[in-house]
């Protein structure tokens, strides 16, 4: 798992970035990808941890879950 920052995310449009705390590119967030039931979403500034995957466009994250 990787950790980071929650860079932006637009709750209607479902999507944002995470940048990472390891220093490598800033990794695409879609709400898709927030573990949880209901409503997801994430604030700027939440840290959170995740996997990152390729997707069609460069890395996206996956499992993205709050660090409390």
């Amino acid at each position: 798992m990787v950790t980071g920052k929650v860079k932006w995310f637009n709750g209607s449009k479902g999507y944002g970035f995470i940048t990472r705390n390891d220093g490598e590119a800033d990794v695409f967030v879609h709400f898709s990808a927030i573990a949880g039931e209901g409503y997801k979403s994430l604030e700027e500034g939440n840290e959170v941890e995740f996997e990152v995957t390729q997707g069609q466009k460069g890395p996206q994250a996956a499992n993205v879950r709050l660090v409390s």
